[in-house]
């Protein structure tokens, strides 16, 4: 197995894990802020897919016309580092779930043919916690992970039980 193969495994990996905790939440509960919680599934989801993208395709290669259309400016703000979970975002569950759904597969989709040799480069815009690109898409489980816990906390403080 190759050093990008693993990682688009474990990428891979934590969305199917993650997507187990997503998919037992219903739409209409995504923009509730639980009773003593600061964050929504809304949020969670929209920075999942912000974070995919910028860690998996952004810092690889050039943003394209064509990622516009897959997540477009508006939502790499609304979701952003630095944005709070807010009641309005402009978008919808069922639209903030069609891009994390549509980010994910177009990394695992485009990847497949990543240059080996560019794995070593780094990465197009700078990471203070990686220095080359394979070591961003090595990240990008992680931090999927640490929103997925934070997933969980939701949806129990919304009542739903416990997933092992």
């Amino acid at each position: 197995m190759t050093r990008l193969q693993e990682a688009l495994e474990q990428i891979d990996f934590a969305r199917q894990y993650t997507l187990e905790r997503v998919n037992s939440i219903p739409l209409a509960e995504w923009f509730i802020v639980p009773p003593g919680g600061v964050s929504h599934v809304a949020w969670q989801i929209g920075h999942a897919a912000m974070a995919e993208y910028r860690l998996c395709l952004e810092r690889l290669r050039v943003r394209t016309p064509a990622d516009e259309s897959l997540i477009p400016d508006d939502f790499l703000k609304v979701f952003g580092r630095e944005s709070l979970p807010t009641a309005v975002t402009g978008y919808t569950a069922a639209q903030i779930r069609a891009v994390y759904d549509c980010v994910h597969a177009r990394v695992m989709e485009e990847l497949l043919a990543y240059p080996d040799a560019d794995l070593d480069l780094p990465p197009l815009k700078p990471h203070p916690l990686f220095a080359t690109r394979i070591a961003g898409l090595r990240y990008a489980p992680l931090h999927e992970m640490i929103h997925c816990g934070q997933l969980a906390m939701i949806r129990r403080m919304l009542g739903h039980a416990p997933i092992w």
